[in-house]
């Protein structure tokens, strides 16, 4: 099939990502540790769960929160809301200006809400049932994120266990192509409160070893996680004239359920995982053939891997009969299995790796499981770090999930087209700064500058674009005049602003025309480090609140 004839009206890009993973605090160290080999699960704990670094931290007065709304307020929730707002920074449409934008998120059930609870009883704060239920639902974790960043878009918690985030991504492009907002934010979280003793039940999923080994022969389960995952998504035909950065393509995506076609409810099958494959290849417009790379739900579970890479090949042998040529892998020997927020931790290693060239390697792979007939099957597991060779096609991969009552997920991701050329700026360009506080001012000027080193060739008309209208303005403003980035560099590091009059008038808190700085430009939104949360613990625990600073947020 020849994608240069697919009709691209219904793709969608993904203009930026967020995301919190275990031994990763964002998307840039997620995928550094993922070229690098690195598995970021506790060695030696059987049953293991990689957790997440701070998951009580947040910053509570950036959301108008109180302290105790803080702590009677899930952690999980709290993150995404963090992710949230940086996501929309990061696509550049973090500004007061906002397009009408939905909310579609999956999460995790968590023990919050009974440690709220509990606390409430043992400390004698009251705590109504309406506002434990508020600050801990899952039906609440969209319609906090609207209401909280002023989002009129639709809202809506999407619940199908792991396959619960990718899921949201499928009704999130179903909205935007309905018309139903004209941006999305779309993925899940799952974080728990604290983690429970653990046992290993040898009727569940999770390895006895406490390692992950996707597709190996001595794969004998998935090891827990905690994450959260958000992508920001934009019909590609609005998001290329818009000039936002586009990090990948979304061609085509497939949501079914096994129904009864399976050993049992914790059981997948063959038959649904297929047909979403094949529907999504469908709607994508693109032949099995053309597929470089599958991200695979790979749970490395002895009954589970072979079921998927069945359905994986029998949705494959609809349009080719070639044998080896696509690589598979799971992110699960990195980082774990992150429950409701699975499926979206997959998609962003899938963009990650359609936009970098690069496949990272499946951990923990030595031998094939014998159940899984590799040879004869399209796949080969990418056992070891390479770069992509497309051979001048696009490259396109697809992200596979599956779950505990057979609801599948299947995207179809694909590299993005060129962007439309910017045009030239003016001599001197002018990058303003602004935040709640003055300490988070300065580390603001310091990731700016940071940023700017570590990308030289950024064209410094397109930051201050980015910076002037994809950021909310704050009380605490500052403003730098510079002609090339090396200069910018200087004076954010320096503090010097230069001579402005629109630079002046705005630190003064007056309103400024950004738009006519830029008349008869084609400016483009570029990836920007995010506002510098100050972070502060607040946590609840079985037997009360662990925090640093008691006094502070004990309410």
């Amino acid at each position: 099939m020849n994608t240069e004839d697919v009709d691209d009206s219904g793709f969608i890009a993904v203009i930026a990502m967020a995301g919190r993973f275990p031994g990763a605090p964002d998307v840039e160290t997620f995928w550094d540790n993922l070229r690098a080999g690195r598995e970021s699960v506790p060695d030696g704990d059987v049953p293991s769960f990689a957790l997440l670094d701070g998951p009580e931290l947040f910053d509570a007065g950036f959301f108008g929160y109180s302290p105790e709304d803080a702590l009677i307020t899930d952690p999980q929730h709290r993150l995404l809301l963090e992710c949230a707002h940086e996501a929309l920074e990061r696509a550049g449409h973090g500004g007061p200006e906002r397009l009408p934008t939905g909310v579609f998120v999956g999460g995790s059930i968590t023990d919050h809400a009974a440690l709220v609870r509990t606390w409430s009883r043992t400390s004698g704060v009251p705590v109504s049932e309406s506002r434990v239920q508020q600050g801990n639902d899952v039906d609440f974790l969209a319609n906090r994120v609207s209401y909280r960043l002023g989002l009129t878009g639709p809202a809506m918690a999407v619940q199908s266990a792991c396959s619960s985030s990718l899921v949201a991504v499928h009704v999130a492009i179903g909205a935007l192509l309905a018309g139903d907002c004209a941006m999305a934010i779309a993925g899940g979280a799952s974080v728990p409160a604290e983690v429970p003793p653990l046992h290993h039940d040898p009727d569940d999923i999770f390895a006895d070893d406490g390692r992950c080994r996707p597709f190996d022969a001595k794969g004998r389960g998935t090891v827990r996680a905690s994450a959260v995952g958000l992508v920001v998504l934009r019909p590609l035909a609005e998001a290329l004239a818009d000039g936002d950065h586009v990090h990948a393509v979304i061609r085509g995506t497939a949501v079914n359920n096994d129904g009864r076609r399976t050993m049992g409810f914790h059981v997948p099958g063959v038959a649904g995982p297929a047909e979403a494959v094949r529907t999504a290849h469908l709607v994508a417009g693109v032949g099995a053939d053309e597929i470089g790379y599958v991200e695979a739900h790979g749970t490395g579970t002895a009954l589970g891997d072979p079921i998927e890479v069945a359905g994986l090949t029998r949705a494959f042998r609809e349009s080719t009969d070639r044998a080896g040529f696509c690589r598979i892998g799971s992110v699960k020997g990195n980082v774990g299995h992150a429950d409701a927020a699975a499926g979206i931790v997959g998609l962003i290693k899938t963009v990650l790796c359609v936009e970098h060239g690069v496949l990272p390697a499946s951990l923990n792979f030595d031998a094939p499981n014998p159940a899984i007939d590799f040879a004869s099957s399209p796949f080969v597991v990418n056992d070891r770090t390479v770069p992509w060779e497309s051979g001048g096609r696009p490259r396109i991969a697809g992200t596979n999930v599956l779950a505990v009552g057979g609801t599948n997920a299947h995207a179809v991701v694909a590299e993005a087209p060129a962007a439309l050329p910017g045009t030239p700026g003016r001599p001197e360009q002018l990058l303003v700064l602004s935040a709640r506080t003055a300490p988070a001012l300065d580390e603001a000027a310091r990731r700016l500058a940071d940023h700017l080193e570590r990308h030289p060739d950024i064209d410094l008309a397109d930051v201050a674009w980015t910076l002037q209208t994809g950021r909310a303005t704050h009380a605490e403003r500052r403003f730098v005049v510079a002609p090339d980035v090396p200069a910018a560099i200087t004076a954010l590091r320096t503090g010097t602003s230069g001579e402005h009059a629109d630079g002046r008038r705005w630190a003064a808190g007056e309103s400024v025309d950004f738009a006519a700085l830029h008349t008869g430009e084609r400016r483009r939104r570029v990836p920007l480090p995010t506002y510098p949360f100050e972070r502060l613990p607040y946590l609840i625990t079985s037997p009360g609140i662990t925090s640093p600073d008691q006094g502070e947020h004990r309410p």
